[in-house]
């Protein structure tokens, strides 16, 4: 009888480890609104949780800053970044790995766009006139456009009237639609989707300019995560297949031919012109918003990082059962912190 009671305990218990496994909590930077971005990650979330065993939390933040200090944190097992966010976070934390990148990301460009009625039709027609950035963080909104201006002798503080930082790429573009600001720079594959989807009046909003390709987004993890989940992850992604309808609406969403596996040499080209930018840090730029001064992103981010931390406990604390069959499907937390 005594046996029998071991053997039930042990079971039971084995049962609670495998149910309280801590949830996969991840993030991405905001490059879009954060509407779009809970709308593109919950298939992909439900499919990750189908192949890890476990949940999977997606928090959204306000601004780059947040995602980078909380996956460098371990507040995050795994971020979208851009190129030169995981720049960023690899400075703060030095063994966050990078695991797979879109195959576009290897081969990625950004887009200078100018309003119609503005009369630029240049990159050098756009010196005296207000630029917009999309967030000082940004790869394809900000650093890279930035790197290409000065290889074409363009200084943006010296040559602009004004610098502006929308904030994202899709805000980017309302902001010269509605001319706001004659022109800006945008990741070229959100520029694509808004074409795509009737989003932007191109006879109202002309591409002036495209840059050379460099490499850009990527999932990256904590470096501390258990080797076998990584790897987990990681197969997750590159088996994703365009035949299956499912995983094909996962693509479309991700904006994604395939997944394919990168590395931290990939990023090298973009620490350079981060550091020849001066701008590894970038803790001073984070000013989104109105042209010629200030939002209050820094205060956000701070805030941003700690509601990570209370929305994980929170679903912790709801999430103690046992016996759950599949895990929970993806969460989706509303904004904690003000914008």
């Amino acid at each position: 009888m005594t046996s029998k009671w071991i053997f039930a305990l042990t079971t039971l218990l084995a049962s609670l480890g495998a149910t309280a496994a801590e949830p996969l909590r991840v993030s991405a930077i905001p490059d879009e609104a954060p509407t779009e971005l809970q709308r593109k990650f919950a298939p992909l979330g439900d499919y990750l949780a189908e192949k890890t065993g476990r949940e999977v939390v997606f928090v959204p933040v306000n601004d780059y800053a947040a995602v980078v200090e909380a996956l460098a944190a371990g507040k995050l097992d795994m971020a979208w970044l851009g190129g030169f966010t995981y720049v960023q976070a690899h400075r703060r934390a030095d063994k966050v790995v990078p695991l797979v990148q879109r195959q576009e990301d290897a081969q990625f460009t950004s887009k200078f766009i100018a309003n119609a009625d503005s009369g630029i039709k240049t990159l050098a027609d756009t010196k005296g006139k207000d630029f917009a950035f999309g967030s000082p963080s940004s790869t394809s909104g900000h650093l890279m456009p930035r790197h290409f201006l000065a290889e074409q002798g363009i200084n943006p503080e010296r040559d602009f009237a004004h610098v502006a930082f929308s904030g994202a790429h899709d805000a980017t573009v309302a902001w010269v639609a509605s001319g706001k600001v004659p022109a800006g720079a945008l990741n070229a594959s959100v520029w694509d989707k808004l074409v795509e989807e009737g989003k932007v009046d191109t006879a109202k909003v002309k591409v002036i300019w495209t840059t050379p390709t460099y490499f850009d987004y990527n999932w990256t993890v904590r470096g501390d995560m258990d080797p076998a989940l990584q790897e987990k992850i990681k197969q997750a992604f590159l088996s994703l297949d365009p035949a299956v309808p499912a995983q094909a609406e996962i693509l479309k969403l991700q904006r994604a031919t395939r997944f394919i596996e990168t590395k931290p040499e990939n990023y090298l080209g973009i620490e350079a012109a981060a550091t020849q930018a001066g701008s590894v840090g970038f803790e001073h730029a984070e000013r989104e918003g109105d042209i010629g001064g200030g939002g209050n992103r820094p205060a956000a981010h701070r805030a941003d990082v700690a509601a990570i931390h209370r929305h994980v406990q929170q679903r912790r604390h709801r999430h103690t059962g046992c016996g759950a069959a599949r895990p929970p499907r993806a969460g989706h937390a509303r904004r904690n912190s003000a914008p």
